[in-house]
């Protein structure tokens, strides 16, 4: 009889940071977080390493301070994989059972599973996942899971997942040089997925947009089958990128910016407010006004939800969605986003928290959208380890933990003055509550 499986970890390498974590299933088959560490990734650019040495150092970093917090050992962990070479096909198998069978076997499903695997495909390519999206058996269409049914042909349609076999190599690298095994690479939409999207939504049609630092991740649902992914290859970090260059003002301090004023609806910032930026070794300070910071991210922010509608229109599924589109990710908490996606596309929105299938006894700070894809590769993994095992090795004296040292890059809390324009008056806040009730309904507002 199969050992249960008690500990379970992950490996999140971002664009802009790299989160480590180990978690088990409780009693109630919830996951429970036990150690979650996080720190800045500088080695990473749009989900590719482009730096080993720097991506190695920020792993081990991570993974040495979960160990303290959680006293497990590791040695095999979960980790995603994203990046603009990723690409999917779908294609189509059979197995014809022979003349002394007639009920289809859980070998046979394994059998077609490892035919997907040997399609051709370009040369530095490699087959990451091999989905299975529907079956047939003797032309009888729509089934879910043929095991047990009697047949003498077998059919399905599949989604396949295909990336270079360089970048892969790189992560599996990088995590070997820290002393772990990397188990099985997970691409990062199909793991946020499994964090934030119901049962229901991927029956109803759902497109999940994780947007991330340095891609946009997209994954389409539709009659719980994955019918699309992708990855867009600019997030977060393009916006940033654009707030310095128009306001010509530090990275930092755009980013800054953009986390604690931003907005994605420029008619709604208030324009009676300005930010005070500190000048450069000494210069004159700089104000920025709230509005004209809003149009900057709105216009960017356009361009990356336009993108994504060019990937629902290449699902097929585009007019399936009945529950609409669900973003996460860290972009996911720019304020007015969810009015910004439902204004372009014209569907329901909603934001995805990764606490659908959380313990409630985990770490609070876990219950972030920009944790969704590292909590869903502890999910994944303990989906794809029902078959097989994983070796955790418990600390024979378990560190006492201690609080998570966070290396990231800080802005001083008062180097961003918000201030108050002069000739606010009751007009603006009349104009203001207007737009308001247009684009903001009941339930879809966001956090300040």
């Amino acid at each position: 009889m199969r050992q249960e499986i008690k500990h379970i970890a992950a490996i999140d390498i971002g664009t802009t940071k790299i989160v480590s974590l180990v978690g088990k299933l409780n009693e109630n088959g919830k996951l429970e977080i036990l150690g979650m560490s996080k720190t800045a990734s500088t080695g990473v650019k749009r989900g590719v390493v482009l730096n080993i040495e720097e991506t190695v150092n920020a792993i081990r970093l991570t993974v040495d301070e979960v160990q303290k917090q959680s006293g497990i050992k590791l040695s095999d962990v979960f980790v995603g994989i994203a990046g603009q070479h990723i690409k999917s096909v779908k294609n189509r198998g059979y197995l014809n059972l022979g003349p002394n069978r007639d009920e289809i076997t859980k070998a046979d499903i394994d059998a077609l599973i490892a035919d997907m695997q040997k399609i051709p495909i370009d040369l530095g390519e490699e087959i990451i996942h091999v989905l299975p999206q529907n079956y047939i058996v003797d032309h009888e269409t729509g089934i879910k899971n043929p095991v047990g049914m009697s047949g003498r042909r077998l059919e399905a349609n599949f989604h396949i997942v295909v990336g270079e076999v360089a970048s892969a190599k790189n992560i599996e690298k990088c995590v070997n040089r820290v002393g772990l095994k990397v188990n099985q690479l997970i691409l990062e939409p199909l793991a946020s997925s499994a964090a934030v999207l119901t049962r229901d939504e991927q029956e109803a049609g759902v497109a999940l947009v994780d947007i991330g630092g340095g891609t946009t991740d997209v994954a389409v649902y539709f009659d719980d089958a994955i019918r699309h992914t992708a990855v867009i290859p600019f997030g977060g970090n393009v916006i940033t990128s654009d707030i310095k260059e128009g306001c010509s003002i530090l990275t930092r301090q755009a980013e800054a910016l953009k986390t604690q004023f931003g907005s994605a609806l420029g008619d709604l910032a208030p324009e009676d407010k300005v930010v005070t930026i500190p000048g450069i070794s000494g210069r004159e300070p700089k104000e920025i006004s709230f509005r004209s910071l809003a149009y900057i991210i709105q216009s960017r922010m356009e361009e990356i939800i336009d993108a994504v509608l060019f990937e629902l229109e290449s699902s097929g599924c585009l007019e399936k969605l009945s529950a609409g589109i669900v973003i996460t990710g860290g972009g996911a908490m720019l304020k007015h986003l969810p009015q910004l996606v439902k204004f372009r596309t014209g569907m329901d929105v909603r934001v995805g928290f990764p606490n659908e299938y959380l313990a409630s006894n985990s770490l609070a700070e876990i219950n972030q959208p920009m944790y969704a894809t590292s909590v869903g590769l502890l999910l994944k993994g303990l989906e794809l380890s029902k078959d097989s095992e994983i070796n955790f090795v418990e600390a024979k004296e378990p560190a006492q933990p201690e609080k998570v040292t966070q290396k990231a890059v800080e802005v001083e809390e008062d180097e961003l003055v918000e201030e108050k324009a002069p000739g606010s008056g009751r007009l603006f806040d009349a104009i203001k509550r207007g737009f308001t009730n247009i684009f903001e309904e009941k339930g879809a507002s966001m956090e300040d």
